[in-house]
């Protein structure tokens, strides 16, 4: 039998039954993330595994507070600059090896013929939620704190580790897609209604539940790896996208393509093999991180709501920052526009406030180019532009007076109180 190589953000513990436990466990972090090492990890025990002797496997978390909370997204921002560093006709394929490592980790385990259960106390959210979707078998915490969420597409992404092939499969696509789109979480009781988890234990019972379903289940599969599978409401599965896809699109006008990316991760995965799907998901995901829309959300709606976070229990939101944010919601003026082409622009581009209505939507997707920079140019979008304009300026002479802190909770605020679109990332780290 190979020899297990040598783990630091995961532990390998071996028990007197002969059910292994791995460990997610990341030294001198207060909770796990699958990090670039992480991810490296997994791959190596996932390798190990084929040709070890245990009789099943029990992954839990080292951490009190959660299974895992998903992606590193600071070692996401390196990435996506990796990535567009790449010449133009090599960025597809440099996404796809760069993040693929992960979703093949998985699928080598959960075809490693051994039985796989996770023990989940805490979070299980992004590839957390990912990992313990590719056991064979859910163990949940019954208590308030423990929860199943795939939140990628509140931040511009979609799940990128087979997530949007598993979870259909899994539950329906009807049940999967708010949890996809909407980024819902489901909380013990509900991801045992929904099929998400097969078990909901009290605190402290996970590990031992799993272990006794690892033991007396060793012939384990996923439903979609034995013959003659197929998904339960594969018959509606062209109505229920096709619904969905109208419904995000009067939502959102068309300005954020998460959303329909997952739709098409689900409307073209789910009718192929597996191995041929969470291909067909990496390669819809490679082609969406190189989108500016990700990394503006990732900036301002999670390392900016951070960084606000940081700050107020700090001492409060400092005075400047608090300037700066007034001083460009002042020129921007969402609400109180007299000029009604101005107006209708704001409204199309996504800004939000009192007296803006959501126009219908008007069959146009933004694609590289936002729906303001995109051909037609129209009064409405030429009046629109020279405001943000007038707003960058303000934001450039603040710009100077704020540390790279400051810059994205500034840009979080808003977003969060001033109207600005989440896609397009505030003005203040943004040189235009």
């Amino acid at each position: 039998m190979m020899k297990l190589a040598k783990l630091k953000e995961f532990r390998a513990e071996q028990t007197e039954n002969g059910v292994l436990h791995l460990v997610f466990d990341m030294p001198d972090r207060p909770m796990n993330v699958f990090s670039n090492a992480a991810i490296a990890e997994l791959a190596s025990f996932s390798e190990w595994l084929h040709g070890s002797d245990v009789k099943g496997v029990v992954i839990r978390s080292g951490k009190p507070s959660a299974f895992c909370a998903g992606a590193d997204l600071a070692e996401l921002g390196s990435a996506y600059d990796m990535i567009m560093a790449a010449p133009a006709e090599a960025r597809d394929r440099v996404a796809f090896d760069h993040f693929f490592p992960l979703s093949q980790a998985l699928r080598r385990i959960e075809t490693a013929g051994k039985p796989i259960a996770a023990a989940i106390a805490g979070l299980a959210l992004g590839g957390g939620g990912e990992l313990a979707l590719a056991a064979h078998h859910r163990v949940m915490v019954d208590e308030p704190k423990a929860a199943f969420g795939l939140p990628e597409s509140l931040v511009g992404l979609l799940p990128g580790a087979g997530g949007t092939q598993r979870l259909p499969r899994l539950i329906g696509i009807e049940k999967a897609l708010p949890v996809l789109l909407e980024g819902r979480r489901l909380s013990g009781n509900d991801a045992l209604a929904a099929g998400v988890v097969d078990q909901l234990v009290p605190a402290g019972q996970e590990v031992i539940a799993a272990e006794r379903w690892v033991l007396a289940n060793a012939a384990a599969s996923q439903p979609w790896d034995r013959a003659g599978w197929r998904p339960a409401d594969a018959d509606r599965a062209s109505a229920i996208i096709g619904r969905e896809r109208a419904e995000v699109l009067a939502d959102t006008l068309g300005h954020y393509p998460a959303p329909l990316a997952i739709l098409e991760c689900v409307s073209e995965g789910l009718t192929q093999p597996f191995d041929d799907a969470i291909r067909t998901e990496m390669q819809i995901f490679s082609k969406l991180i190189q989108r500016r829309e990700p990394r503006n959300m990732i900036r301002t709606l999670f390392l900016g709501r951070l960084d606000h976070d940081r700050l107020r229990k700090a001492g409060g939101i400092p005075a400047h920052v608090e300037q700066a944010v007034a001083a460009v919601s002042q020129v921007v003026q969402v609400d109180g526009n007299a000029d009604a082409v101005l107006a209708s622009a704001f409204a199309r581009a996504g800004f939000l406030g009192s007296s803006v209505r959501t126009p219908a939507f008007d069959g146009v997707i933004a694609n590289a180019a936002y729906w303001l920079e995109a051909e037609p140019i129209t009064d409405g979008k030429r009046a629109l532009r020279e405001r943000l304009a007038q707003a960058y300026a303000v934001a450039s002479k603040w710009r100077t007076q704020l540390s790279e802190d400051e810059r994205r909770a500034a840009d979080y605020l808003l977003v969060r109180n001033c109207g600005f679109p989440a896609y397009m990332g505030g003005a203040f780290s943004a040189a235009s």
